[in-house]
């Protein structure tokens, strides 16, 4: 399984969360999937972040090619929630061409 290059240094903001995925205000669609299938919003980002690290080892990562920034790479994994509740949620990583920092993108809960 190819897992995600140098997974274990991963960065993932806060921010991408607190003030964009899980926020009702910039995005209610992606707020309110994470909020109804995993109990997960702004209040618990960190939560959802420590869930994805300790998932990327777990799920093989797709590159994408590289898109002018880096190689990009797709990671799908399956999260158990602070509700329980189990959902695939698809996670979008750059590789950074200038200093080979890989670093989370995007996360949404998919289909």
């Amino acid at each position: 399984m190819n897992l995600l290059p140098n997974y274990e240094n991963a960065s993932i903001p806060i921010e991408k969360f607190t003030k964009y995925a899980l926020d009702p205000d910039k995005e209610p669609n992606k707020a309110e999937a994470f909020e109804l299938a995993l109990g997960y919003n702004q209040t618990n980002a960190v939560k959802l972040i420590a869930n994805i690290r300790r998932n990327l080892p777990k799920f093989p990562a797709v590159s994408k090619g590289n898109k002018g920034y880096g190689m990009t790479y797709e990671v799908v994994m399956n999260l158990i929630g602070e509700n329980d509740k189990t959902a695939k949620v698809k996670t979008g990583w750059v590789e950074d061409s200038a200093n080979t920092e890989i670093r989370l993108v995007t996360a949404f809960v998919d289909k």
